[in-house]
């Protein structure tokens, strides 16, 4: 009797210890859901906020900047102490800067990081140039400016222009080209690497001919950042390209420019007509905007299509 009332209670207890175990183990479920849910509900009402946002900012600039577009706003160069007229050199000065900034900034930012990538032994100097390139995509657009006036503009005797400007600029969006380049090669399966020198290719003709055409695609969404960076800086060519005022169009690279962003701040901040030139300021900035997002779109449709040749 002593051993069946032992045996019935180890049993009891056994039946207690594994429902509070259970009951622990679905308190436990309960909380990660919650948890799980809470974080879903937090990322989407954060993109959610982020989308509205810059719904809100589009909106605002086009509500405000639809009135000032016309052919003559286009096609035309400013008039009446720039009240007046069109934006015609401004569009055609940043498409200068920024076709040459990208011109000169994207081979060099991805030989750098084909360099650091595939061909520099990792050790400590390696580690220290990679902090000083990520520091440097943090260095406000100012000190850039200041640095292309003392260089290129006053040291190499460039002068205002489109080539200190662009030179500028290349230098300004460099490091994010050169960090998305490094991220897109190191993507490349190391497989695709040894399968190729395995078959006697050299590592420059691995590198040039397996490597980079299947990093391509990643490596022009650096080249889509710093598109946009280099379209809409104002502070370089302020100080490297940028004119307050020519109704002429440049004829050679060493011609200053107007450019949209400089442009922008000239309408918003000189003269005592601020308020007359609120919709070519408006106009001005829906032009700029749709500038950036036409050529980035370019850049993303022909990334889209190289992803779609990849055949792994």
């Amino acid at each position: 009797m002593c051993r069946k009332n032992t045996g019935n209670q180890d049993q009891q207890h056994s039946e207690i210890g594994y429902g509070v175990m259970n009951a622990n183990r679905i308190h436990s479920m309960k909380w990660r859901y919650i948890r799980q849910q809470v974080f879903f509900v937090t990322v989407r009402l954060s993109a959610l906020i982020i989308a509205l946002a810059l719904g809100g900012i589009l909106l605002y600039i086009i509500i405000n900047g639809i009135g000032a577009i016309s052919w003559d706003f286009i096609s035309m160069p400013p008039t009446d102490s720039m009240t007046k007229g069109g934006i015609m050199p401004a569009i055609v000065g940043t498409l200068y800067l920024t076709i040459g900034a990208i011109a000169i900034g994207l081979p060099l930012g991805v030989v750098s990081a084909i360099y650091l990538t595939e061909y520099a032994r990792q050790g400590r100097i390696i580690r220290i140039i990679k902090v000083g390139i990520n520091c440097l995509a943090g260095v406000p657009s100012v000190v850039f400016g200041l640095f292309g006036l003392g260089f290129f503009v006053v040291f190499l005797k460039f002068g205002s222009s489109i080539l200190a400007g662009s030179l500028t600029l290349s230098f300004l969006i460099m490091p994010t080209i050169i960090g998305a380049s490094e991220e897109a090669l190191k993507a490349v399966p190391q497989t695709f690497r040894e399968a190729s020198l395995a078959l006697g290719v050299s590592k420059w003709q691995t590198t040039l001919r397996i490597v980079l055409p299947t990093a391509l695609p990643g490596i022009l969404t650096g080249s889509i950042l710093g598109i946009g960076r280099a379209a809409g800086e104002t502070a370089p060519i302020m100080f490297t390209a940028a004119a307050y005022f020519t109704a002429k169009l440049p004829g050679s690279i060493f011609d200053e420019v107007m450019a949209l962003p400089y442009h922008i701040y000239v309408l918003a901040t000189a003269g005592t007509n601020i308020e007359q030139t609120r919709p070519l300021q408006y106009g001005t900035v829906l032009v700029l905007v749709a500038l950036v997002l036409g050529i980035d779109l370019i850049a993303i449709v022909i990334r889209s299509y190289m992803r779609k040749q990849k055949r792994w």
